[in-house]
């Protein structure tokens, strides 16, 4: 049976109580501000106005997503494939949520909110230390900021370094992207891909 409505999906589930309520808050406190700080890893997840969807990874220096203050964060553009495809979601929608990661931590922080993109020369001053200092910043109003379980990690075993996967057990980027597309042609090595990515990171 589809289930295709509130009603029929929650007859399925008993009702959320306690502290998985409870530990929703409408702003950054200070232990959502720390795992902040110390991520390096997020998921920038958007819907565009047509109903197109996006999440997309983002990375950096732990921190590199800034804490302005208990309600507002600011994420640097990086150089990528200029896609654009968060971007264009944000500037139709204004919505965006993150999901930050921290090596080695199961736990991860969700905050969702209202999204605006930007080239204020003050907010990005907040950035001018950086290699490539960005040409846009998104600026996040937190409207929600949770502590989410460490369950789906623990399952995965994401920081178990027995359970790695050998990066040879796929094929190169190069290799996929060229049976993708119908290339043909010599294929980029994985080690002249990751010396290419070099300048950028």
């Amino acid at each position: 049976m589809r289930i295709d409505s509130i009603e029929q999906l929650r007859a399925r589930y008993t009702p959320a109580q306690g502290r998985a309520l409870s530990k929703q808050l409408d702003r950054l406190d200070p232990h959502c501000m720390a795992f902040i700080g110390l991520s390096p890893f997020v998921v920038l997840a958007t819907g565009g106005a047509g109903g197109q969807l996006d999440a997309s990874p983002r990375g950096g220096a732990p921190g590199f997503v800034q804490v302005l203050d208990a309600h507002t964060l600011l994420l640097p553009d990086a150089k990528g494939n200029n896609r654009l495809d968060s971007f264009s979601n944000i500037a139709e929608t204004g919505r965006a949520g993150l999901l930050f990661m921290i090596p080695g931590v199961d736990e991860t922080l969700r905050v969702n909110g209202e999204a605006s993109l930007s080239d204020d020369p003050a907010l990005l001053a907040h950035f001018a230390g950086e290699r490539h200092p960005p040409r846009l910043v998104m600026r996040l109003r937190v409207a929600e900021a949770y502590l989410h379980c460490a369950k789906a990690l623990m399952r995965s075993r994401l920081w178990d370094s027995a359970a790695q996967v050998e990066r040879c057990v796929l094929p190169t980027m190069g290799q996929m992207i060229q049976d993708q597309t119908g290339g043909s042609g010599p294929q980029e090595t994985q080690a002249q891909m990751v010396a290419r990515y070099a300048p950028d990171l």
